[in-house]
């Protein structure tokens, strides 16, 4: 005598009372926040963007990148910053801020020679301030960026828990 114990039906497993509502609200909750990361970022690049625009600062027409342009964005920030640096090297023959300090240490202080180093020192350190703003600047440009990507993956994840939750 032979049983059959192979079954033909298929089960699928219901979902526990309220997990529907759960994934829904979870699905709201992410659309939210995906909604506030992208206007967070975006608030935040506008926000530097007309700060930059603001200093009316025109990068040097021996720049490499954008040559002559009002730094407004995250490459102009930056070819600007490049550029900064490349004349703070040449006008110390390529010393930088500590190498001038040592020099110094070497020279008879209150000498010609020591007044010269010390005016190539506070010319490389505020080069050194005004790249570090610039730097600044594009890494506020790069977090903006990066907080409108996760708000617009949040929003997409959230909008596909809402999807799933009316099918649950």
């Amino acid at each position: 005598m032979s049983t059959d114990t192979t079954s033909t039906e298929t089960t699928s497993p219901s979902a526990p009372a309220g997990s529907s509502k759960f994934v829904r609200v979870t699905g709201l909750i992410l659309l939210i926040a995906g909604i506030v990361f992208v206007l967070a970022g975006g608030t935040t690049w506008g926000v530097v963007t007309a700060q930059l625009k603001a200093e009316e600062i025109t990068i040097s027409d021996d720049a490499r990148w954008f040559a002559g342009e009002q730094v407004g964005g995250p490459f102009t920030a930056f070819s600007q910053a490049d550029i900064i640096n490349t004349h703070a090297l040449h006008a110390t023959d390529g010393r930088t801020y500590a190498e001038l300090g040592a020099d110094m240490a070497q020279v008879e202080e209150g000498s010609a020679e020591y007044e010269e180093l010390a005016a190539q020192r506070a010319t490389v350190m505020n080069a050194s301030f005004l790249r570090a703003s610039l730097f600044t600047s594009v890494v506020a440009y790069g977090v903006a960026a990066l907080v409108v990507g996760l708000g617009v993956l949040l929003g997409l994840s959230g909008i596909a828990f809402r999807k799933l939750g009316t099918t649950a």
